[in-house]
């Protein structure tokens, strides 16, 4: 066992895990998010994705150990008791681009990262920009365009 140090959507732990947890497994079984889901277990479908130090990551591919000393948001982590969801969250239910809502989670997360990115550099992204942000990221319910509107009215809002 070794132990790590982390922030989790804005709280400091420390626990003790074994050097091969992934990190879907620690945030959903040790830590008791389920809102980061499990799909593919291979990097392809997106779903598990959440934010560490500012990038998107899928957290199937990624070993619990390495977050230590980092900031990890999940899905849980975007919104407030004064504001219950986050602009991205709002986006999403608007343009209705979600359905089954598997996938929901982590294309919220991968928008949210890469809004934050083209706020930093002061830029809204073009729409293949928008849609090249989203690859990785597998949906059998929308067919994309109403995700890629959600995400294209969350960069022209900030």
């Amino acid at each position: 066992m070794v132990e790590i140090n982390f922030i989790i959507n804005g709280s400091k732990m420390t626990k003790r895990i074994k050097p091969s947890t992934l990190l879907v497994d620690f945030i959903r079984d040790d830590l008791k998010l389920k809102g980061t889901k499990v799909g593919c277990m291979e990097g392809e479908c997106g779903a598990c994705t959440i934010i560490i130090d500012g990038t998107a990551i899928n957290s199937c591919m990624y070993l619990a150990i390495n977050i230590n000393g980092k900031n990890v948001t999940t899905i849980e982590g975007l919104g407030t008791v004064e504001k219950p969801l986050d602009l991205v969250q709002e986006k999403m239910i608007a343009h209705g681009a979600i359905q089954c809502g598997f996938c929901t989670s982590g294309v919220v997360m991968t928008t949210k990262a890469f809004s934050e990115k083209c706020k930093n550099e002061d830029k809204i992204p073009t729409r293949d920009e928008v849609k090249k942000s989203l690859e990785g990221h597998l949906c059998r319910c929308t067919g994309y365009i109403k995700i890629i509107d959600a995400a294209e009215a969350v960069y022209k809002k900030q």
